[in-house]
């Protein structure tokens, strides 16, 4: 076993702190105790395997217990220290989906906003019921052109991206086709604040309120606006937030993108999203509102 100098943890010395989802963080445990069994196969103790690997002593014991998430160079001496080298890719593999539940946006948008739009794609083409909601912005698929070009401007500008918005504008045009193919149904609530403080001025949200009333009669789409004057009881603003199916909730924070696969979880965004949706209006009343917002509003 060769062994290993100090150095070579330094690189995960600053690992990521754990995410703000029990999803995230069950995977990550997941994981731990994997690495916790392949060590003990081996008849390792936790200071055994730390010496084989050059670690300091109490590294292997934040590993296992998840307060410091491993790095996959990590991950390969681990494996190597507990000759099992063919664990590695798997393992590594857990880790990548893992970290994958949390993402900031300057990773995910390192590169510009198409491929950000582009990378959700087949998501929404695997997806058949799609529940989302709304409180600083409308939801993609159902966004005109020129709303869809002043948020991405607005988020291009402010977390200083390279400019290929007309790109990503097209890709998020090109996704809401999915909303037309057979075989799915979509849930839309907003708030009626969204339709007042909009992006890109008053002609955009004109257009867009516009595009909103003929979505309300689309037959496999479900729209409701959630009036600016209701006592909402207890169910008040969230996070903007997706639902794909029942399996996946996606959640949009000022920092990053949040994953979230956990039942319990998952399940609690559907409950919110259906108390949002009882004092929601649709149709008719939904459409009279519309109308009532100026675009000077």
């Amino acid at each position: 076993m060769p062994s290993r100098t100090p150095s070579t943890s330094s690189r995960d010395s600053h690992a990521p702190v754990q995410p703000p989802s029990s999803s995230a963080r069950k995977a990550r445990q997941i994981l731990a105790d994997r690495l916790r069994e392949l060590r003990l196969d081996a008849g390792l103790t936790a200071k055994e395997l730390a010496a084989g690997a050059g670690w300091e002593r109490t590294k292997v014991s934040k590993i296992e217990h998840g307060t410091r998430p491993p790095s996959a160079e990590a991950i390969r001496v681990w494996c190597q220290v507990c000759s099992a080298e063919d664990q590695a890719g798997d393992l590594i593999a857990s880790l990548r989906a893992a970290e994958g539940m949390w993402v900031e946006w300057r990773r995910m948008e390192r590169t510009g906003l198409k491929r950000a739009q582009e990378a959700r794609l087949p998501l929404y083409e695997r997806t058949r019921q799609f529940r989302a909601y709304g409180c600083w912005a409308l939801p993609g698929l159902i966004q005109t052109r020129g709303y869809t070009r002043a948020v991405l401007r607005a988020i291009q500008q402010r977390r200083g991206l390279p400019d290929d918005v007309e790109q990503a504008v097209a890709a998020r045009m090109a996704r809401q086709r999915v909303l037309r193919r057979g075989g799915r149904t979509a849930a839309f609530l907003v708030e009626e604040s969204v339709l007042r403080n909009g992006f890109g001025g008053p002609q955009v949200m004109s257009a867009q309120r516009a595009r909103l009333a003929q979505i309300t009669t689309w037959p496999s789409v479900s729209l409701g606006i959630i009036p600016a004057t209701l006592d909402r009881g207890p169910a008040g603003p969230a996070e903007d937030f997706w639902i794909f199916d029942s399996e996946q909730v996606a959640v949009e924070l000022i920092s990053g993108h949040l994953t979230i696969t956990q039942p319990r979880e998952v399940a609690m965004y559907a409950q919110m999203f259906a108390r949002l949706a009882e004092i929601a209006v649709y149709g008719a009343r939904a459409r009279d509102l519309l109308a009532a917002l100026s675009p000077e509003q």
